[in-house]
């Protein structure tokens, strides 16, 4: 693999990327990874300076460089690399701070539904404990049922699409696993028309 030049930063010690002076197309893959060698550092150091913690900015770059590898033909040729890696750095720190933006709203609503389910369930929330040993004593396959239905709200023809089934069948294993929930419900002694039958 052929080093790279040095910078013209002054007393930068940075290695910088320039265009082979083979003739024909460069390899891909080569290219790559003079580009790689070649820009690392500064982009590592841009993406420290921007992070609260080492891992973050090895994540950081990680996610950068995949980019970088996926539209390897769109990273352009001399020290452009480098200036275009800082830009997909850049994205990389926007996309985690909305990501994380959202996972910090998530936790606020689910939080918030939580309390709420607390404060109106009232002696019901004595049995939750009792509901969930009566859910977990149920087959995977009615468990993943009820929990589609339940908790990711889906339909019946999204159910049959999830499962590879028809209409049909999801109408008719959901209708007998809600029985199987209703009987454990019954069974552990609780009252099954508060949790639907």
């Amino acid at each position: 693999m052929k080093q790279p030049a040095e910078s013209g930063h002054v007393g930068s010690g940075r290695a910088s990327y320039t265009e082979g002076s083979s003739v024909g197309p460069p390899d891909p893959k080569q290219r790559f990874e003079e580009i790689y060698t070649a820009c690392y550092a500064d982009i590592l150091a841009y993406l420290r300076r921007r992070t609260t913690s080492p891992d973050d900015a090895a994540d950081a770059l990680a996610e950068t460089f995949t980019v970088a590898w996926r539209r390897a033909a769109d990273i352009p040729g001399g020290a452009s690399a480098r200036l275009w890696l800082y830009g997909v750095a850049r994205n990389v720190l926007a996309n985690g701070r909305r990501a994380e933006s959202r996972r910090g709203e998530l936790v606020e609503r689910l939080g918030a539904q939580l309390a709420v389910w607390e404060e109106t369930a009232g002696p019901a929330g004595d049995d939750l404990d009792a509901v969930r040993a009566a859910f977990g004593r149920l087959s995977a396959d009615d468990r993943e049922m009820l929990a589609l239905v339940s908790w990711e709200g889906l339909g019946s023809e999204e159910i049959a699409a999830v499962l590879g089934c028809s209409r049909g069948a999801v109408r008719l294993r959901l209708h007998r696993a809600r029985k199987r929930l209703a009987r454990e419900l019954h069974d552990a002694g609780l009252d099954v028309a508060r949790y639907g039958s």
